[in-house]
């Protein structure tokens, strides 16, 4: 049973990244999932969330028009496009994956499962 976030590197701000995440060894079609980051010294905070139907629950408010979150065609496959980005978008990126939520889609405490992150850095 993992999750495996996929897609980070190094870009420049303006740049543009697609993160994946992708499950295995259980059938995530019917789990919420949601993207988080943690940047040096801070802690781990939020991004977006999206049901297992595809609907879109949000974004943090500091990447609001500039990132998506999206299902693969694949069950258990969410993305992340990430445009515009800027230097402060810098951080490890998380994929997580929730059966449901009782509370705010923006707690790390309502996700059941974690993948290894995969890094993101955009240079100025």
């Amino acid at each position: 049973v993992q999750l495996q976030a996929l897609g980070g590197g190094l870009v420049q701000a303006g740049g543009s990244l697609r993160l994946s995440c992708a499950a295995s060894g259980r059938a995530y079609s019917n789990y919420h999932m949601g993207w988080f980051r943690q940047a040096p010294g801070k802690e781990r905070e939020f991004v977006s969330a999206i049901t297992w139907k595809g609907t879109n629950l949000g974004y943090a408010d500091s990447v609001k028009g500039r990132f998506t979150i999206s299902r693969g065609t694949a069950e258990n496959t969410v993305y992340l496009q990430m445009n515009s980005l800027k230097p402060e978008d810098t951080a490890m990126y998380y994929c997580a994956a929730a059966q449901f939520f009782g509370g705010s889609v923006t707690s790390q405490s309502e996700y059941d499962l974690w993948g290894r992150g995969t890094q993101v850095t955009v240079s100025s």
